[in-house]
């Protein structure tokens, strides 16, 4: 059975989440105060309506409760609308909420009021682009959880030419590579034994520090 999610804000931030869910195969019941931006949304949701997001009744004829994940993302314009929201859907009894925030305050102030998780793009994506601006090696990042990341990085010149193997990663540097990419081909599980290529691209789990450590280190 399909997963079922409710996306209210349909900006640039939400209208993006919606159609990566639809892509997965994810039922998407989009919302928006505005007409033409549901109007747009309709053509892709599994549903689109017009809706307050502040209006109680409302939003409660949505079934937020029903919803597998909630997800506002309201524009930066409407912080109060975002935070009324977010307090109106913990209270209808929303199993996963996820918000968008626009800086540390507003975040801190949406998990006070119920939402589970609190995302602010504009901030992650200026991190992870700065860090591959800084480190050309480095070609993304992701969280997981709090003292972890999954990073997408080239060899270094000095593992290309070595084996996985001999690197020894794990003990040596905290890192664990869990998939090998080469040009355009799909990620496969790394082989020990065969040696790195100035082609490849690694797909490694650390602490937050450890792979730019390793590429600072390995430039010097």
């Amino acid at each position: 059975m399909a997963k079922q999610v409710l996306v209210i804000g349909l900006g640039r931030f939400g209208v993006s989440i919606m159609r990566a869910l639809i892509d997965r195969g994810v039922e998407v019941l989009a919302a928006d105060l505005s007409e033409e931006r549901v109007r747009v949304a309709s053509e892709v949701a599994t549903e689109a309506v017009i809706l307050d997001a502040t209006d109680r009744e409302a939003l409660a004829g949505l079934a937020p409760e029903r919803r597998d994940l909630c997800i506002c993302a309201i524009g930066d314009d409407s912080s109060q609308a975002s935070t009324m929201c977010t307090a109106l859907l913990r209270e209808m009894g929303a199993k996963r909420i996820v918000a968008r925030a626009s800086n540390p305050l507003q975040a801190r102030i949406l998990r006070r009021v119920g939402a589970h998780e609190v995302v602010d793009p504009l901030r992650e994506f200026g991190a992870r682009f700065a860090t591959h601006l800084l480190h050309e090696k480095i070609l993304g990042e992701l969280p997981l959880g709090r003292n972890l990341v999954i990073t997408e990085m080239r060899p270094t010149k000095k593992m290309v030419g070595q084996t996985l193997s001999e690197l020894d990663l794990p003990r040596q540097e905290g890192i664990t590579v869990v998939g090998v990419r080469t040009g355009d081909a799909d990620v496969v599980l790394p082989e020990p034994q065969r040696a790195l290529t100035d082609t490849d691209v690694l797909i490694v789990v650390s602490k937050p520090s450890s792979v730019t450590a390793l590429v600072e280190r390995d430039a010097s």
